[in-house]
């Protein structure tokens, strides 16, 4: 009875990673399928915890001949869309929440107009961020998921979804156990590469790369981390004073979430506990307090917000400091992007105050686009399509560095680059040797954002989830998908919102890149573990917005 018992605890707190990969699916609002899911659930009240202790860096007597190696510090958002933020002449809201501290970043270093996810979803594109590799290249092809969770979310859609999600039986002899799905190990992370030539590595917020033992942080070369429970995690209990909640009555993930109440967070090897505040004050208020601690010394951070993701919850301060916007779902989004620019403007305000900015690279991005889940519009505009699929705006991302030291001022930089380049750009940052026997698909951008190197850092971006593939080659796109079956090609230059597929205009063109695209694909690995299921997903729409008769969709498969 015992171990029934556990088993139950473990699959309920697996299946909340499911959130950053099947909640864009559009499976209704039904109660039957809600309580298949809730049965999974036993909810865990985890009691406030001590206050974190970072380890305090030894008192070092500089050498008057020491080169101070910069310190690194990644933050990456949840789900922040493109027009988010208010640097490219957008925001959310219509622009009418400013996002100074994330702007300031491209202000005053890099911004980067084509900067490209690693993959349109969280895990496999946070894979890409901490290795440098493509995902597929080591068989982290999809976001780790129980198999419990998969068949009940296929097998219960209602006949009037017009296009029902897909569940795929005949993989189930492929599986591993969720326990074992993760980054291996055998891959080097950025903060095992660095961690190697003396950095003092840290890790605060999401993971989302496993979290048994053998895959969390601290076996990935964190020396120390402060980790949020798998993949979601509320910002504050639902009944708190000081929190206003926006539930999406739409979205069947979401109503999971709310059941389920994820709120604890790890740090290092210790037990789960219960954050003292709102999730975004709180990583932040930890980051600084990690910041202290190693001063002295090189570090890399990786910061790892879980906003503006769902659940959406905001502060009650924030919320109340937008009155204008009238929708109520949209105002807690706005108040969460308020929070986020705002705990970032405090990292960076720590590092300038500390004498550390002018020697701290410092890069921000987002792990993939806006989620058309959220039901909000206009988060990816001027791109079409959310998280989830290949088109720009499920994975053209805000991307920005800044180095007084070491980089230009107010650069733009139009080219495309990735996810991918934040591994070598930090490891010749450092003075790091790249690690052996890997193969690199991403480029150290330092040589060109300086001027040093004229041409294009990639010739081609790839992407693969599944049977969908897709390439970015020049200011050419191609995707190719089997749901629906098709062939489309964009020329980004002439058509940034992919709206003119021009696959028999150009069949020359089509056939090479097709050809490219398969030759690179050839080169990845089969997935560790296989998708077993596919929803689809629209591209000129948001979830609260049923799917019609004639409106474009791609199926997505996890």
């Amino acid at each position: 009875m015992y171990a029934s018992k556990l088993r139950k605890v473990v699959i309920g707190l697996l299946a909340l990673i499911v959130v950053s990969v099947v909640g864009f699916w559009s499976l209704g609002g039904q109660k039957g399928l809600m309580l298949l899911a809730v049965k999974y659930i036993i909810r865990t009240d985890y009691q406030p915890g001590p206050e974190v202790q970072w380890a305090q860096a030894p008192t070092l007597v500089p050498s008057e001949n020491a080169v101070k190696r910069p310190n690194i510090v990644l933050i990456v958002a949840d789900d922040l869309g493109f027009n988010d933020i208010t640097a490219h002449g957008g925001g959310v809201a219509r622009g009418t929440v400013p996002t100074p501290h994330i702007d300031s970043l491209g202000q005053g270093g890099v911004d980067f107009l084509a900067g490209y996810s690693g993959n349109a979803t969280c895990a496999p594109s946070r894979a890409a961020m901490m290795t440098g590799r493509y995902p597929t290249r080591f068989g982290f092809e999809f976001t780790p998921t129980p198999k419990q969770f998969m068949k009940v979310i296929t097998a219960n859609s209602t006949a009037d979804v017009l296009h029902r999600p897909i569940y795929h039986a005949e993989r189930e002899a492929d599986l591993i156990p969720y326990e074992d799905m993760g980054l291996p190990t055998t891959e080097v992370t950025l903060a095992r590469a660095l961690q190697n030539t003396g950095y003092r590595t840290l890790q605060v917020g999401k993971w989302h790369l496993g979290d048994s033992p053998q895959f969390r942080p601290y076996a990935h070369g964190f020396d120390e981390s402060l980790t949020l429970q798998h993949g979601a995690s509320m910002f504050l209990p639902e009944n708190s004073a000081q929190v206003v909640n926006a539930k999406q009555e739409f979205d069947l993930i979401d109503k999971f979430l709310w059941a389920a109440h994820p709120w604890g967070i790890r740090f290092n090897a210790g037990k789960p506990f219960q954050p003292p505040r709102y999730m975004t004050d709180y990583l932040t208020d930890e980051a600084i307090k990690a910041i202290d601690a190693n001063k002295q010394r090189p570090f890399f951070m990786y910061l790892a917000y879980n906003a503006p993701h769902t659940p959406l919850q905001s502060t009650k301060e924030d919320y109340d400091a937008l009155p204008h916007i009238t929708d109520h779902t949209t105002r807690v989004y706005a108040a969460m992007i308020r929070s986020l620019d705002r705990n970032v403007g405090r990292v960076l305000k720590h590092l300038k105050d500390n004498g550390l900015e002018d020697n701290t690279l410092i890069m921000f991005t987002s792990d993939n686009g806006g989620a058309h889940y959220i039901g909000v519009p206009e988060l990816n505009k001027p791109y079409r399509g959310w998280k989830a699929t290949f088109y720009e705006g499920g994975i053209r991302v805000p991307f920005f560095m800044k180095w007084p030291q070491g980089l230009p001022k107010a650069v733009t930089y139009k080219q495309p680059i990735s996810h991918l380049d934040i591994f070598s750009t930090a490891l010749a940052a450092a003075g790091a040797p790249p690690p052996e026997g890997k193969v690199l698909d991403g480029v150290n951008l330092l040589p060109f954002v300086r001027g040093q190197k004229s041409e294009s850092p990639h010739q081609q971006i790839f992407f693969r989830t599944d049977t969908y593939l897709a390439m970015r080659q020049g200011d050419w796109k191609l995707q190719v998908m089997d749901r629906p079956k098709q062939d489309v090609l964009y020329n980004l230059a002439s058509d940034p919102g992919e709206r003119n597929n021009l696959a028999q205009q150009e069949p020359a063109k089509l056939l090479q890149m097709k050809k490219d695209l398969l030759a690179i694909n050839a080169q990845q690995a089969k997935p560790m573990w296989p998708s077993l299921g596919e929803g689809a997903i629209p591209l000129d729409k948001t979830l609260k917005e049923p799917l019609r008769t004639g409106d474009a969709y791609i199926y997505y498969a996890n």
